[in-house]
């Protein structure tokens, strides 16, 4: 995973950008009837129930908008939800809550609704050894918000981008010519580059998995679109070498039963790809 500073600076980079989005050179619907010196207060109303996910977001949404913002923080990151609960009350300049509330609802409606998918897929796996993990199925442009919800969900991220760890799927095992001169290639790349970066090699059956078992310095196997069956096989010639994952259409009623093949891990882009967002709104008091 990329580093806290990284993550840092694409969370700021997001703020920067939907402000740019969304205000461009002035939210005129304010200006035009709301007077500069006008202060206010609004609270984030709960009108559904799950996790919520995206306050802390919020806070620095606020402070980048106007500093001079305060939020009174109710319910934090994490936390279990009900219909009328109150996250937090934001007070300061009327216009800027205003102009800061479109980014902020739109933010902790999506995030609250993929940590909440991500806790109740926890949930199934409650008992076994598994973990969660996300994919790279995000929404172009604010990955890190998703897959920050993720985490607050319980979950894991998988790798965050194709910079910082490698994953040699089917198209470059294709491509190159086959599983273990893909490996070879990637390891002498690494050593060339002076890079450290962990290697998942994807397998599509058996058969793959005993190719990549012969060569070293593979950190996890991907197991995609395995049966139940072919997967406890494949734990099992896995054994310690490695560490493994389950993936390819796995859903809220398969998710128990490849966890109780054994495998480490199981991914899943429904996390991020097939929510439906909180219901919350931001209400002036």
């Amino acid at each position: 995973m990329i580093a806290q500073d990284q993550f840092d600076k694409e969370i700021a980079l997001i703020i920067a950008n939907a402000i740019r989005e969304d205000v461009g050179d002035g939210d005129h619907s304010s200006l035009a009837c709301i007077p500069a010196t006008a202060q206010g207060k609004a609270k984030l109303l709960v009108k559904d129930e799950g996790i919520i996910a995206g306050v802390e977001f919020a806070q620095q949404v606020f402070h980048y908008v106007d500093p001079g913002m305060q939020m009174d923080v109710c319910i934090k990151d994490g936390s279990k939800v009900v219909h009328g609960d109150v996250a937090f009350y934001v007070e300061g300049s009327s216009q800027s809550i205003l102009k800061a509330e479109r980014l902020v609802l739109n933010a902790i409606q999506r995030m609250s609704a993929i940590a909440t998918k991500t806790k109740h897929f926890v949930s199934l796996l409650e008992g076994t050894q598994t973990k969660i993990l996300d994919t790279r199925k995000t929404t172009p442009g604010i990955r890190a918000l998703e897959k920050w919800a993720v985490k607050i969900g319980g979950g894991e991220n998988h790798r965050f981008a194709l910079y910082d760890m490698i994953m040699l799927k089917d198209n470059h095992i294709d491509f190159v010519g086959g599983i273990t001169k893909a490996i070879q290639k990637t390891r002498q790349y690494l050593v060339d580059s002076k890079r450290d970066l962990k290697i998942i090699v994807e397998a599509r059956n058996l058969q793959e998995v005993q190719e990549i078992l012969k060569s070293d310095g593979v950190y996890r196997i991907l197991l995609d679109n395995f049966n139940y069956g072919d997967t406890r096989k494949a734990v099992a010639m896995i054994g310690d070498q490695c560490l493994t994952e389950s993936s390819g259409g796995i859903n809220e009623e398969t998710i128990r039963q490849y966890a109780e093949c054994g495998v480490n891990y199981i991914s899943s882009g429904a996390l991020t790809h097939s929510v439906y967002n909180m219901d919350l709104s931001l209400k002036a008091v």
